[in-house]
């Protein structure tokens, strides 16, 4: 327990995200490293979800600022109701095929819980759960359904379901997260700032 509560202590430590490594497709390291300089939206995703055609807005998102330093970093997760079933092969093939993407998709993780990513071990610590948009019936159904099960489940900041979104500026800082029910405009919004940021 002793060496758990270190290694956490460790990871939250970090100052940016470019500490940490990340496997690819083919089981490959990945150093966050490389993407230094860029504005980071990292997502964790589903091929079977009511959310998954956010992956047409990431696209678009990344079509329009892919030039001016945006990268999305996609992270197949099957923690959620198992709505990313199959390997990954599969995830990435009904995803280039059915919404073209074309933003680096990494191998399949945990988000959550004693096998999940140090990288996500820091997002969260970064930037914890604020609750899903109440102005939609989405999100007050799903607090209704979390909060059904635990009345303090928005206290703690763990991911909440498939495609939760988390911003990197330039530095590799984490500035904000997003829930799935968050509109895609308020996303593109806060990479505006930052370009504007980076102007200045």
């Amino acid at each position: 327990m002793i060496f758990c509560a270190f290694i956490g202590m460790t990871v939250m430590a970090q100052k940016n995200v470019y500490k940490f490594s990340v496997k690819n497709g083919d089981g490959k390291t990945v150093k966050m490293k490389q993407f230094k300089g860029k504005i980071l939206l990292i997502v964790n995703t589903a091929t079977k979800c009511g959310f998954t055609p956010q992956y047409a807005e990431l696209q678009k998102l990344y079509d329009a600022y892919k030039d001016k330093g945006l990268v999305v970093l996609d992270f197949p997760c099957n923690q959620f109701g198992e709505q990313a079933p199959g390997t990954y092969r599969e995830i990435n093939a009904f995803c280039t095929t059915t919404y073209g993407t074309t933003f680096p998709q990494f191998n399949k993780i945990d988000v959550n819980g004693k096998n999940e990513s140090p990288l996500y071990t820091y997002l969260k610590a970064q930037k914890g759960f604020k609750g899903f948009d109440l102005t939609n019936k989405i999100g007050q159904y799903l607090d209704a359904k979390f909060r059904e099960k635990d009345p303090a489940y928005d206290r703690n900041p763990s991911i909440k379901w498939n495609f939760t979104k988390f911003l990197v500026d330039q530095s590799g800082t984490v500035v904000e997260r997003f829930e799935p029910t968050d509109d895609i405009n308020k996303v593109e919004t806060s990479i505006q700032q930052l370009l504007d940021m980076k102007k200045k």
